[in-house]
């Protein structure tokens, strides 16, 4: 008997994916869902659990009672939980109070140690959607002009620069100079807030090269582009082979629609 797999789901189309593609191989996951609507999720569940707050203990109890031996991440939940504490149970609030840093990289790497000590294997989603990597080179829309390449170089050398530090998964940049850099407020708010400064500009989206891959694989897909068309900004120059592209087929028309051209770029992953 296989042993049972849970998905602790965030928002987007991401864990829909890795469900549908569970359950395609006769493995449907229990979803333990910190979304705001389960939605498609549950076509693909053997069970759905809904986790209003953070709540480790009562996730780690239930996970037990389904007999859960696996847990994979995925999908997008809002950095700024941690400043809420009074959303959080005991045992939730004595895992922060523990932690020296609460940068990304911390945070996510403590809870996967943490859920390990506990008993739980986390694995890694990237083989379960391994088409939706991007590939090198150009990947959909029109083909990039020099100005747009010689920007995307320059934003990829200032996400080696950051990433290290925990931030800058996604930079942008005009004209060799930086409009903007992500932090806690996700990657759309950055898009929108490079456009409030800039007319066009390069995003570079990198994935942090000592990263685990069990969790925090960047992501992109059609809303990506529609929020970098809202933007004015006109390129998309991913990490190729560390950058999922859910909704491959939405995004491709979506790059023809806008007009948007996005690549691969290759990045060593030894520092």
């Amino acid at each position: 008997m296989e042993e049972q797999t849970a998905l602790i789901a965030g928002e987007g189309s991401l864990p829909v994916e890795i469900a549908s593609r569970l359950t395609d191989r006769g493995r449907p996951p229990v979803v333990y869902s910190i979304r705001e609507n389960v939605g498609a999720l549950s076509r693909y569940a053997l069970d759905v659990v809904n986790i209003t707050k953070p709540d480790f203990g009562f996730t780690i109890k239930d996970m037990r009672k389904h007999g859960v031996k696996n847990i994979i991440m995925a999908g997008t939940v809002s950095k700024t939980l941690i400043f809420k504490p009074s959303l959080f149970d005991l045992t939730t609030q004595r895992f922060l109070a523990g932690l020296l840093f609460r940068d990304d990289h911390s945070l996510l790497g403590a809870i996967v140690d943490f859920l390990e000590k506990e008993g739980f294997h986390v694995l890694s989603y990237r083989d379960i959607v391994p088409d939706l990597l991007a590939k090198s080179g150009h990947i959909a829309g029109r083909r990039p002009t020099k100005e747009e390449l010689d920007d995307a170089e320059y934003g990829f050398s200032i996400c080696k620069a950051v990433v290290p530090l925990s931030f800058g998964q996604t930079v942008i940049t005009h004209k060799c100079s930086v409009v903007a850099v992500e932090a806690m407020e996700g990657t759309d708010a950055t898009l929108l807030r490079a456009g409030s400064l800039c007319k066009g500009g390069v995003v570079a989206k990198m994935m942090r090269l000592d990263q685990d891959e069990r969790y925090d694989i960047p992501t992109v897909g059609p809303e990506t582009l529609y929020h970098m068309a809202q933007a004015k900004l006109t390129c998309l120059a991913l990490h190729a082979g560390w950058t999922l592209i859910v909704e491959p087929e939405k995004f491709r028309k979506a790059a023809e629609e806008k007009n948007i051209s996005v690549i691969g770029v290759e990045v060593c992953r030894s520092l």
